[in-house]
């Protein structure tokens, strides 16, 4: 199992989280671009928690220098794993030549490829979709998946569904292009030797069953996201693990105690915190108001703790404090 790549969703504070939810389940930091690393602030690209293992770095770019630059430092900064983005289909993407746009180009990622498994010791992966625009030939995704491959790449996370590279939002994206789950099982009756894991609506442990049987892995996007306590039941259902009994009582207190940490080391405010874990407590009684405490910026001058009190109570007892 593991949790998708989010952009401005899957900073270290939801990893946090979600690793107080899960001990196994693999994460990913949101997309960080080769040149954000080469020319920006590589600690505020790259600090994550030791307690966030297992970790991938996900990259963005096309060069395969500046892949193999970037990935040195991932593995430097002691991320599990490098991805390489060959699946976002934003326009301010392509116009960086990379992402989704990058599987017309196979040789080029497999240069790209080749470039960071010569210089990390870490796996290096590749995150991609089954087609772009209207191309929904099987052989398409099958020809890149063996290109790849051949450069050292034994991981492929794939997301079931094409990029449509005009005419439709990320969002759009993520909904619209009809999910050929299909496509990625014959990948890997096809790729016996390599690890493939789907990617792609998936919601319910219905699906993540019905996939884990003609597939290596799972990765959960949004879902993860607005339903953070799903990821509760992961190690017991998928790695055999039920050493643990969590309350959702006891990841908020963790989560404020984190946030304590954080505001004094690095000055975080806790507001820039609460806002990963506002699902929490979906589905249960009184989990609206609680979201709405949690989420109200006239609580800013508040510390945390203070805060978890007045979301723990009932309206007419909040009022009368």
């Amino acid at each position: 199992m593991s949790v998708a790549p989010m952009m401005d969703w899957t900073d270290k504070h939801c990893r946090y989280l979600h690793r107080l939810l899960s001990q196994h389940t693999l994460l990913y930091t949101e997309m960080v671009t080769t040149g954000a690393l080469i020319h920006g602030d590589v600690a505020r690209h790259l600090r994550f928690e030791a307690e966030e293992h297992p970790v991938a770095l996900q990259l963005g770019g096309s060069e395969p220098a500046d892949l193999a630059q970037s990935a040195r430092l991932g593995e430097q900064w002691g991320y599990d794993e490098i991805n390489l983005n060959c699946g976002c289909p934003s326009e301010r993407v392509q116009r960086g030549a990379f992402g989704a746009c990058l599987m017309n180009e196979a040789g080029l990622v497999a240069d790209c490829v080749k470039a960071m498994v010569d210089v990390v010791q870490v796996p290096v992966t590749v995150k991609h979709r089954i087609g772009i625009d209207k191309i929904e030939s099987y052989d398409f995704v099958r020809d890149f998946v063996g290109t790849v491959a051949d450069a050292g790449c034994e991981v492929f996370i794939v997301h079931a569904r094409n990029a449509w590279l005009k005419g439709l939002s990320p969002k759009e994206n993520r909904e619209i292009p009809p999910l050929r789950y299909e496509i990625v099982a014959q990948l890997k009756r096809d790729f016996p030797a390599l690890t493939i894991a789907v990617n792609g609506g998936v919601k319910t442990d219905e699906v993540v069953r019905q996939q884990l049987d003609q597939v290596d892995g799972v990765m959960v996007g949004r879902e993860a996201y607005h339903n953070p306590w799903w990821l509760a039941s992961w190690d017991a259902l998928y790695y055999q693990d039920e050493s643990r009994e969590l309350t959702r009582e006891a990841v908020e207190e963790q989560m404020v105690l984190y946030m304590e940490r954080e505001a004094r080391e690095h000055g975080t405010h806790w507001y820039a915190i609460a806002r990963h874990m506002l699902g929490l407590r979906n589905g249960l009684a009184g989990a609206r108001r609680w979201r709405q405490v949690w989420s109200d910026h006239r609580l800013k001058t508040l510390p945390p703790h203070e805060v978890m009190k007045l979301a723990r109570t009932k309206p007419a007892e909040a009022l009368a404090a």
